[in-house]
């Protein structure tokens, strides 16, 4: 069987594509901040799958530290690692991470691209090895000024939930020129518009009046998480994809991404100041 590393494996659509994995007899690594509610979802899983080799682990990606422990874990303990999907994501008020980095780029990007440059030796060794990372379409609207990175001069949430997407795009790219030749395939995708617990930071949600008209709002014009997995695990398990990286994927489809996440100068650029963000080197 594959071994499989989902980062955000607790809820929504991370534990669905960690459902769906498991039920296809892979190994199955949960990462989760929140250790409790891993349990808690690994429990669920194993009982619905029938498959007893779902195991939690602690990642907080919003900790250098705590990513760089996981990956040592995996490295020294997992013998191979098939498919890394790089799924957590925040959505919220502008706030600073351990490591003082602005919130959502460190959570939604510059973990991503840490933890699977850790990675990288393994996925190599274990080849051939799919790298895929949850983005969104709202990746389009956004671009990097890197005096702006983290919300220097001026934050919005949905600004700075782009600018991560956007970004998460760029490194896709990026990478994928990068393991050419080592049989190990990065791609990205956007799950649609899902009810997750992404929003769950939205300060307009804490109004009750607004609260029915949102479900609703839900309920016709949202994926469901089960829907929402759909694309993460077609790019997981397609045996047609073996070859394919460095796209861009909507509704299990390859889909055109936004014009800056193919600008090859600003990829390599951003690549490099990750790298000293991050504090590796390649």
């Amino acid at each position: 069987g594959k071994t499989v590393i989902i980062t955000g494996a607790n809820s929504g659509i991370g534990m669905e594509v960690a459902r769906d994995l498991a039920w296809r007899k892979a190994r199955v690594i949960m990462a989760c901040r929140d250790v409790h509610k891993g349990m808690k979802a690994a429990a669920e899983i194993v009982q619905s799958a029938g498959n007893m080799d779902v195991e939690v682990k602690k990642l907080d990606l919003a900790s250098f530290a705590s990513i760089r422990e996981f990956a040592k874990e995996v490295n020294e303990e997992e013998s191979r690692v098939d498919v890394l999907i790089n799924n957590a994501g925040y959505l919220g008020s502008q706030k600073k991470t351990v490591d003082k980095l602005e919130y959502t780029l460190q959570v939604n990007y510059l973990g991503p691209f840490l933890l699977t440059n850790l990675l990288l030796g393994k996925l190599k060794t274990s080849s051939p090895s799919r790298i895929i990372n949850v983005s969104s379409h709202q990746h389009k609207k956004a671009s990097i000024d890197f005096d702006n990175l983290q919300g220097e001069k001026s934050y919005g949430r949905f600004a700075a939930y782009s600018r991560s997407k956007l970004a998460l795009m760029l490194f896709t790219k990026q990478l994928a020129n990068k393991l050419a030749g080592y049989k190990v395939t990065v791609n990205a995708l956007h799950p649609g518009l899902v009810c997750t617990n992404l929003f769950r930071n939205l300060r307009f949600l804490r109004i009750w009046a607004i609260r029915p008209i949102y479900w609703l709002v839900q309920y016709f014009f949202f994926k469901t998480p089960i829907q929402g997995a759909q694309t993460t695990i077609h790019c997981a398990v397609a045996p047609e994809l073996a070859d394919v990286t460095g796209k861009y994927f909507v509704d299990c489809q390859e889909a055109e991404c936004g014009e800056v996440a193919r600008d090859e100068g600003l990829g390599k650029k951003l690549w490099e100041k990750s790298e000293e963000l991050c504090g590796i080197s390649s």
